[in-house]
């Protein structure tokens, strides 16, 4: 084998479409083979899912902080697996057999440390067809941080195959953006809520936790035997909260209803009763009326997504006209600037981005985006009629030839009506893994409104959003 033949552009098949190996007779003494990773915080992630590794030294900062190392490392063994990418795709490559290896670790790896690995011939056995390999991991400082060496059955057939390409791995963490809804609200108060008819498993779990957690003080409003039946069966114990003993689930919404009106409540939160029963009470209660309409909103985070999404209405409004939108539109426009998201960007949903006479809703999107214009609708960047693709997508907007700052960043949607609202919503959160939660809008109290479905800690971070409500309406109260 000539000199160019022998120096190494093996490395260099990592940037072509082939992995091509290097066969016993064309291997000698002092080849090497090399390769770069930076170590990020996916690939922990990714390697602790894979591996179910999940010592606290690679996942949780505050513990990792306390040791030896003082803050997050990579797993040791993530660098034996880098060591195997070079043997099994380059030298020898395709075709090896691996039968031993022997590692040395010297320095820990942190997110953002760039390693070249190398793996260099030190012995062939003619007989065997064996090869031993030096392999060596050093840092961007040239550290070394992982020695030792491989024994392998090098291949003795030529092989050329196309690289697989691999889908790209994202790991997310869920339910992170609800956490910190959580944590945002965690010095306030906890509030006085009337939880209506809490008659099921899911329902009472929610509100225990949301008091445990220090975000509401429940009192339970709830036909007494029933609730009492429902805590002993699923082993809850009630003994230290309020209770309101009332005949049935219409009679759990008036008088939960009555309390928030003459200030005994401070909210309300929705139990295992069907959401028109109470929203039938609250409507028919002039002292909790304001002047604008009532309207549901959905704090979603889609892990898909790089921020938290509000979509409304779906859950109340069943066909809004156009000034009943604009209620709708406000009411949401209010609640991101409660969450601190001080211009939130809006996209008004339809079927198609262009206005179409013959659907209605685009027509509805168009005047309102001129109602924002005309400062009828402020707080807000307003865009439509937009798809659903180029409203959370930028690409898509491209595509289309769509120039929007709200097309690929929303913060809020806004959907035609209640049909395709809730079917959005349970798209999210059964095909795209969202966590939810929900909360009424334009009572002089905020609602905890979540589906009968939901578990307990949609309920948790519901009462979380009316728990930071309930004091920004103190603020607003006269």
């Amino acid at each position: 084998m000539n000199d160019e033949k022998k120096s190494d552009g093996i490395s260099s098949n990592e940037s072509q479409n082939l992995i091509v190996n290097v066969i016993y007779d064309d291997i000698y003494l002092g080849q090497t083979a090399t390769q770069s990773r930076t170590l990020s915080q996916t690939d922990i992630q990714a390697f602790a899912t894979v591996s179910g590794d999940v010592n606290p030294a690679h996942l949780d900062a505050e513990y990792a902080n306390q040791t030896l190392f003082h803050g997050v490392i990579a797993h040791g063994m993530w660098g034996g697996a880098l060591i195997s990418t070079v043997l099994g795709t380059q030298l020898p490559g395709p075709g090896t057999i691996y039968l031993e290896q022997n590692l040395h670790f010297v320095k820990p790896v942190r997110i953002g440390d760039t390693l070249t690995i190398s793996a260099t011939v030190t012995a062939k056995d003619d007989a065997k067809k064996r090869v031993t390999l030096d392999c060596q991991i050093v840092n961007q400082h040239g550290e070394q941080v992982v020695f030792g060496n491989a024994l392998v059955i090098a291949p003795t057939e030529r092989v050329s195959r196309s690289r697989t390409h691999l889908p790209t791995m994202t790991m997310f963490d869920l339910g992170a953006r609800q956490a910190a809804l959580l944590a945002s609200v965690r010095q306030l108060e906890a509030v006085r809520c009337a939880v209506v008819h809490p008659c099921d498993a899911d329902s009472l779990q929610g509100a225990l936790d949301a008091a445990r957690q220090g975000l509401i003080i429940p009192v339970l409003v709830a036909p007494l035997a029933k609730l009492v039946a429902v805590a002993q069966e699923a082993q809850l114990d009630i003994s230290g909260f309020e209770q309101v003993d009332v005949a049935h689930s219409h009679a759990s919404a008036d008088m939960a209803v009555a309390m928030a009106a003459d200030g005994r409540v401070e909210a309300l939160m929705k139990g295992s009763l069907h959401t028109d029963e109470l929203m039938r009470a609250v409507v028919n209660c002039a002292a909790l009326r304001t002047k604008r309409r009532l309207s549901h909103v959905f704090h979603l985070d889609v892990p898909m997504y790089h921020k938290v999404l509000l979509l409304t209405d779906a859950a109340l409004n069943i066909t809004p006209n156009l000034l009943e939108k604009a209620d709708i539109l406000q009411n949401v426009i209010d609640l991101a600037h409660v969450l601190n998201i001080n211009e939130p960007k809006v996209a008004i949903l339809s079927a198609v981005e262009t206005i179409t006479p013959q659907i209605a809703s685009t027509i509805d999107a168009a005047a309102l985006c001129k109602m924002v214009q005309r400062k009828q609708i402020t707080g807000a960047i307003v865009d439509g009629p937009l798809a659903f693709d180029n409203a959370i997508s930028v690409e898509a907007a491209r595509i289309k030839g769509i120039d929007s700052p709200v097309a690929g960043h929303a913060d809020i949607l806004m959907v035609p009506d209640l049909e395709s609202g809730n079917m959005l919503a349970k798209q999210l959160d059964y095909l795209a893994g969202a966590s939810s939660c929900g909360v009424v809008l334009g009572a002089r109290v905020p609602i905890a409104l979540t589906s009968r479905a939901d578990g307990a800690a949609s309920r948790v971070a519901s009462a979380a959003l009316v728990k930071l409500l309930a004091h920004h309406y103190r603020k607003l109260a006269p």
